[in-house]
């Protein structure tokens, strides 16, 4: 299985997960996705998440994200969407970061300070790449 998308795939697992009201989800490692898991959390987005050293069953390091579900347990994460692609890349300047569900949501911006929400990407003027949106 090739993976052009490792980020896609991250949104798609948290996706998955939280539809089939799984506990956690384990997903291979890398920069950009810890950086994703660490925004979910402190949104409120997911419970926790933490990182699993390689083994003999994972040769890689995986996070395992634990997915965060209301009391009624529909799950937090109504949806997560991937914005920019490695075919076609979204990026925006400070001015011009989308506001998610009117607010609600949150926008994941790569930028040169660093991989921060919409608002704290507005909050120091930078702009970046859109890499994801979650409401």
């Amino acid at each position: 299985m090739s993976m052009t998308d490792p980020i896609a795939d991250f949104l798609t697992r948290v996706r998955n997960g939280a539809r089939a009201s799984h506990e956690t989800v384990l997903i291979p490692s890398s920069k950009l996705k810890r950086e994703l898991a660490r925004i979910l959390k402190e949104q409120g987005y997911i419970e926790g998440y933490e990182l699993e050293a390689a083994n003999a069953e994972h040769p890689a390091e995986q996070i395992k994200i634990k997915l965060k579900y209301t009391g009624n347990r529909r799950p937090v994460i109504q949806g997560i969407q991937r914005v920019s692609r490695p075919g076609q890349r979204t990026y925006v300047g400070a001015g011009e970061i989308p506001k998610i569900q009117g607010g609600l949501g949150t926008a994941i911006i790569s930028t040169s300070k660093g991989v921060m929400t919409g608002h704290e990407a507005r909050r120091e003027g930078v702009g970046g790449e859109v890499v994801a949106k979650v409401w």
